[in-house]
């Protein structure tokens, strides 16, 4: 092993075996519900704790381009996926982008709020 290749092929081969064995929609997924808790987070959703406020990581700009990144994926995706795994991400989707009106001191017209240009309005 050298030092500039500290990982060894055969825990890189490992890994490439596990995730061919992971089906797409599962990636997907965990993408999204990753993408949807970085989202609500930064929407200021989060339980506040002794260290930290939800308000203190409140992030509006960054809850915008997750938000959008998310509508992307979902929206990019629902047809390959199925309405089966879709749906809660399009209700997830819908959510954030809710909290995501509710949070804005400033709102933005119908069709330009977070994802809208993937999802169209929400209301």
């Amino acid at each position: 092993m050298s030092s500039e290749n500290p990982v060894p092929a055969e825990a890189v081969a490992d890994v490439t075996r596990d995730i061919a064995e992971v089906p797409a929609v599962e990636i997907v997924t965990s993408a999204a519900v990753h993408l949807m808790s970085a989202a609500a987070v930064k929407c200021g959703l989060a339980e506040d704790s002794t260290q930290q406020s939800a308000a203190e990581l409140q992030d509006l700009d960054e809850a915008r381009k997750l938000i959008t990144a998310l509508a992307g994926l979902v929206t990019g995706a629902a047809t390959v996926i199925g309405d089966h795994h879709a749906r809660p991400l399009r209700d997830g989707l819908r959510s954030l982008q809710l909290a995501f009106r509710e949070a804005s001191t400033v709102q933005d017209e119908p069709g330009q709020g977070p994802g809208e240009k993937f999802t169209g309005p929400v209301r």
